[in-house]
């Protein structure tokens, strides 16, 4: 690592530090308040073997001067720093910028304006908008009664920049650590800022806050851009700095998992997004990850730029669900046990112009379960939504039950949805950009009968399995979609096992079993638009055919009444 100085046109010197090869890109990281460069030594430490990472301590911060008039932090001055540490560092090469809180605030700030016209290759923006396009969203926010709440709420969020607009109660916060307190509370990865910093950066809301009460401007970035937002900042709200697509022609727009000071909490999450643009900006194709997140120009479906992992998929539900997900542009990762029947499904999608790739998986296998994540990760990336749907059928009565029968549906019907869950949630724990979990249980999760009890004992711990991974990984901001079908025309009939039957008796019982769901004709197509539709919305439970409607409401209002009708039955 080199440093050195910049000394700007009003004779502020900047501290510079330079780390990395000098033919790389040349990424210039820019810290916000009450920060100081040291906020990037993560993401410097995973990035600077590929790019030529700079960092530099903005007036008032870290090594650099900091001047004493507020009038020396408006956003004109803080953009000609920028411009100037530009300049020095890569003459005549554009550079790559990745920024955060009031340094995205400056950086925006002279992206849409001339001090880096030309200059800048691309920008990487995390909480922190530009001024003049918050005051936009602010005014026509207030125009619409569909997004009070989201003003509300960000209006809610801002009430410190008043307090920091007070004289000396804010310096006297800082100075006896009630403001570092308060911080700490909201966001535990943050550590107490250096004083001199925070008490100095200041002037930054002083300078600039009140001066865009006013009519604010029109400005255009006209470089890719970035946004990174995570959805646990406390100060920033993600519609605040996503909504700018007029302002934006080329956006992408991700949601992180994090905090406000998700640099600190999650440097790798940061330096990954930030490679990924830079690299495909500098030539490289474009990942999967920027593709799904690009914002107003992303054609071909409803899941176009997504990867969907579906098991089962060789027949009945999974074969329709995989389909269907691939008419919406989506990449599909097949997996089942029989490899002539997913094979039929990945021949469909791909005559149909999708792409499609298939795994010959026992899901109730934990070691051939984990060697297929490992596999899907590391050739096609990690999945953003997974469906768990493989799945067998055991009938009969439970004394007729062997303990054979009660391993061999556990281990498909419950392992192999825990494996899929916690091998994939995994992966989109770490990625911490969301993603989906569809676990598919059966209208058998929640009405008791004497037909279907180890069936039905696997599907109710699907349903109460997903309730809580819900729960646990809405902090992750991924969703998951418990979904609950009646009689569905699948085969499923025809691989069940009949406890306590005999050979004859069991191809009997499969044929009959097999012309009543046929009869019943509610074609797995429906239940595939089902799943589609649960992931777009997030629905945390899905009864998909009219008579598992009826038996949930059932099951909720009247319990006693389904007990003593199965009871009949």
């Amino acid at each position: 690592m080199s440093t050195r100085w910049v000394t700007v046109d009003d004779g502020v010197r900047l501290s510079v530090s330079i780390t990395g090869p000098g033919d790389a890109p040349t990424l210039v990281c820019v810290h916000g308040y009450p920060d100081n460069s040291s906020l990037w030594d993560g993401v410097v430490a995973e990035l600077s073997g590929r790019f030529r990472v700079v960092t530099y301590d903005v007036r008032g911060a870290g090594a650099s001067d900091k001047p004493t008039d507020p009038a020396a932090y408006r956003l004109d001055r803080l953009a000609a720093d920028l411009a100037a540490v530009a300049e020095d560092v890569s003459p005549g090469r554009p550079v790559h910028l990745l920024a955060h809180d009031w340094g995205s605030i400056q950086s925006w700030h002279a992206v849409t304006g001339e001090w880096l016209r030309g200059r800048v290759a691309s920008f990487t923006s995390i909480s922190g908008p530009c001024l003049d396009h918050a005051a936009h969203w602010f005014r026509s926010g207030l125009r619409s009664p569909r997004r009070w709440r989201a003003v509300l709420r960000q209006a809610l969020h801002s009430t410190y920049i008043g307090f920091f607009q007070l004289p000396r109660l804010p310096e006297l916060a800082w100075r006896t650590g009630v403001a570092a307190r308060v911080v700490r509370r909201t966001e535990p990865h943050e550590p107490a800022p250096v004083i001199s910093d925070a008490v100095h950066g200041l002037n930054l809301y002083r300078a600039n806050m009140p001066s865009r009460l006013g009519e604010p401007a029109a400005r255009y970035a006209d470089v890719p851009v970035q946004v990174l937002a995570p959805i646990g900042d406390p100060f920033v709200t993600a519609p605040l700095q996503t909504e700018i697509a007029r302002w934006v022609p080329d956006l992408r727009v991700r949601r992180i998992a994090g905090g406000h000071w998700v640099v600190r909490e999650a440097p790798a999450r940061i330096a990954r997004a930030a490679a990924e643009l830079v690299d495909h900006v500098e030539g490289g194709p474009e990942p999967r990850a920027l593709r799904r997140t690009r914002v107003g120009r992303r054609p071909g479906g409803r899941f176009a730029g997504n990867l969907v992992v579906v098991t089962g998929a060789g027949s009945g539900i999974g074969r329709a669900t995989a389909l269907a997900f691939a008419g919406e542009g989506a990449d599909v990762v097949l997996a089942d046990i029989d490899p002539a029947a997913w094979e039929r499904t990945a021949g469909e999608i791909r005559a149909r112009g999708a792409v499609a790739a298939g795994y010959t998986v026992d899901v109730g296998d934990a070691e051939a379960m984990e060697k297929f994540a490992a596999s899907v990760a590391a050739e096609h990336g990690v999945p953003d939504i997974v469906v768990n749907n493989a799945g067998v059928g055991v009938a009969g009565s439970f004394v007729d039950t062997s303990v054979a029968d009660w391993e061999r549906v556990i281990d498909v019907n419950l392992w192999g949805v825990i494996h899929g869950s916690m091998l994939f949630g995994r992966q989109l724990v770490e990625r911490g950009e969301g993603g989906h979990v569809v676990n598919v249980a059966s209208m058998a999760a929640y009405l008791p009968n004497s037909l279907l009890p180890a069936y039905s004992t696997t599907k109710a711990a699907v349903l109460q399995l997903s309730e809580c991974l819900r729960v646990e990984f809405a902090r992750q901001g991924i969703g998951v979609s418990a979904i609950c079908p009646g009689f569905v025309r699948t085969a499923i009939a025809s691989t069940t096992t009949f406890a306590g039957a005999g050979a004859r008796e069991q191809d009997e019982r499969r044929q009959r079993s097999g012309r009543m769901i046929a009869r019943r004709n509610f074609a797995p197509e429906k239940v595939a638009a089902d799943i589609l539709r649960a992931v777009q919305r997030d629905t945390p439970v899905v009864a998909s055919t009219p008579e598992a409607k009826a038996t949930l409401a059932l099951s909720r209002l009247t319990p006693g009444l389904l007990r003593a009708a199965a009871r009949r039955l």
